[in-house]
């Protein structure tokens, strides 16, 4: 007989091919338990899930492949964390919080003269004393033009330096 009839019959191959196939079977069982532990991850549908395990149990070590090129990007932990992100930043730009210019006091939308500074911030209309927006051609109150009057904020101009002699 020759060598390589020797060594496939010998008990040292045998060991060799049942640790291959052992490895095999728990690389095989990981990549399926992998599977539904991402799914579970990704999807929110018990269908797709049983559906994306069954994919990784019929076709062996193929399936793992098939199912990263279908599967969502995201985590839904993830995609619900971005939707509360989203929905905070809505909620503070929908309550448009106002700074005085001058003084960055909290300011109301309603106020004519900040109560910190006495900057003025808006003109009032001249017939109900609503205040108006600057770029407001008619006061939507009573209906009563506008005249165009510019509202003066006071320039805060950086110190300046003295040269040293």
């Amino acid at each position: 007989m020759t060598l390589a009839a020797n060594f496939f019959g010998s008990g040292t191959w045998l060991a060799i091919r049942n640790l291959g196939v052992f490895f095999g079977v728990v690389f095989y069982l990981a990549t399926v338990f992998w599977i539904y532990k991402d799914a579970r991850r990704r999807l929110e549908d018990p269908w797709l899930i049983g559906v994306a395990v069954m994919l990784g149990v019929i076709v062996p070590f193929l399936g793992v492949f098939v199912y990263m090129l279908f599967r969502p990007p995201e985590y839904l932990e993830d995609v619900r964390e971005r939707e509360l992100e989203i929905k905070a930043m809505e909620e503070r730009l929908s309550k448009r919080d106002l700074h005085c210019p001058v003084c960055r006091s909290e300011v109301d939308l309603t106020f004519l003269v900040c109560p910190i500074c006495t900057t003025k911030l808006k003109q009032a209309c001249t017939n109900c004393k609503q205040p108006l927006e600057a770029l407001w051609q008619v006061c939507p109150y009573c209906e009563t033009p506008v005249e165009p009057a510019t509202i003066a904020l006071p320039s805060i101009e950086p110190p300046r330096r003295r040269r040293a002699r």
